[in-house]
């Protein structure tokens, strides 16, 4: 098979670099930019901000020369974006589930490869979003560098070697406590004063998201709906773990390890419950994989490569240490556009992140959505989130309590007022109404 960077100049000399529309110039999408003037094989027809000048100035911070800027059509409509006829890959970096699902539905229907760096869209409709991009002959992918697509070529990778994936997931800072951590309170985790935060312009909503396990939640309904494995019935355990123990820890039970089983997905945290400093060899801002040897010459053969195992010699683990985000999103942008293939997608529902309350919320109270001061995102099975009719954390903002609802306890539809009526919502009830879990 020809190697992408061949591919790519050839398309260069052909038909010329790849065109690609980008819907928010955040860190992410900047990121994404610093890239482009040295990629050949990409180019930015169009970008799309709610505020244009802020995103000319992203481009100047990235190190953009003036002829370049002068060349991209700024827009402040992602939906102006999608229609332009120049675009033929969208970038969809919004960060909103509303927004998210319109501009992938429109992607579809205007004949345009998407690249959903929104994966809170992803999660809360992704399996209608990618039905819709199916059916209109389009890609519809997960974004190279962000932590689920880097998941899933792990598991793609073990999977063609015939070997069966038992976990897989990322690192990620936790405490039990962050789950009700605020805005107000989230720098000091991070080691900032307000102040430092917002002269770098970080987003402390946000970065919250991160912090109180949303964002954990988000990303592995992602993996599961992706690849197939299965979200724990009471949500992610966050085990601490370093990357020498993978094998030993995410494992089954009754092998020995802390899984109920094989096949799931699972976050595992950089530092023990009550301790600030980071663990040695920690997987803060990496993802994994563990497999397990399909027999005992597989088994041998894991020992004399040099695998690390557990202690029956069966169980093994590949991880990558870091991911670059943005910078690596340029991957995702050529495999659609050159090979009409997709770094990792939604196939079926299994995954959910539900809202779970930060405090005791009574009647009136509104919810503020992910990272925010009132619910947090939780993992759940899809079927059980069905069952329960609980609220996903990709819908608990700008709705009102009819109820009260207690700290911890899941926030339900029959919780909140009346949804609003926008793509998102209807997305949503669209995959409800299908009722098809992969299970």
């Amino acid at each position: 098979m020809q190697q992408l960077p061949a591919i790519l100049a050839n398309r260069i000399s052909e038909r010329g670099p790849v065109r690609v529309g980008v819907i928010g110039a955040g860190k992410f999408g900047s990121m994404f930019l610093n890239q482009v003037p040295f990629s050949p094989h990409l180019s930015v027809a169009a970008i799309a901000d709610l505020d244009p000048d802020r995103a000319r100035a992203a481009c100047r911070n990235v190190g953009w020369q003036e002829d370049r800027i002068a060349q991209t059509r700024f827009t402040s409509d992602g939906m102006d974006l999608i229609a332009d006829p120049s675009v033929e890959v969208v970038m969809e970096i919004t960060g909103s589930p509303a927004a998210g699902c319109a501009h992938a539905l429109a992607a579809a229907e205007h004949g345009k490869h998407i690249v959903m760096v929104n994966v809170e869209a992803d999660v809360l409709a992704g399996p209608v979003l990618a039905d819709a991009h199916r059916a209109a002959g389009t890609v519809y992918s997960m974004a190279a560098g962000d932590q689920p697509a880097l998941v899933c070529e792990i598991v793609d990778w073990a999977r063609t070697c015939g070997l069966e994936v038992v976990c897989a997931g990322k690192g990620t800072r936790y405490q039990p406590e962050f789950h009700d951590v605020t805005p107000d309170n989230v720098w000091a985790h991070y080691g900032l004063s307000p102040e430092e935060a917002v002269a770098a312009g970080m987003n402390s909503q946000m970065f919250n998201s991160f912090l109180d396990g949303t964002k954990s939640a988000i990303e592995m309904a992602a993996i599961a709906n992706a690849t197939g494995l299965n979200a724990p019935a009471d949500g992610l355990k966050f085990p601490a773990v370093d990357f020498d123990n993978l094998q030993n820890t995410l494992i089954p039970a009754d092998a020995g390890g802390m899984l109920d089983g094989e096949g799931y997905v699972e976050v595992i945290a950089s530092e023990h419950r009550g301790e600030t400093t980071e663990m040695h060899n920690h997987l803060r801002w990496g993802v994994y994989a563990v497999f397990k040897a399909p027999n005992q010459y597989a088994r041998d053969c894991f020992l004399q490569y040099g695998l690390k195992t557990d202690q029956s010699g069966y169980y093994a683990a590949l991880y990558r240490p870091y991911h670059l985000i943005g910078l690596e999103l340029g991957v995702s942008a050529a495999s659609a556009a050159i090979r009409g293939e997709p770094t990792g997608t939604t196939a079926a529902w299994r995954g959910d992140a539900v809202a779970v309350a930060k405090k005791d919320l009574v009647p009136g109270d509104q919810l503020d959505g992910e990272g925010g001061y009132t619910a947090w995102g939780k993992l759940m099975p899809a079927a059980a989130s069905y069952r329960l009719r609980a609220l996903p954390i990709g819908l608990a903002h700008g709705v009102s309590l009819v109820r009260p609802v207690k700290h911890g306890t899941t926030i339900t539809y029959d919780d909140v007022s009346e949804l609003p009526d926008n793509a998102a919502t209807r997305s949503r009830q669209k995959l409800e109404s299908s009722a098809v879990f992969g299970e």
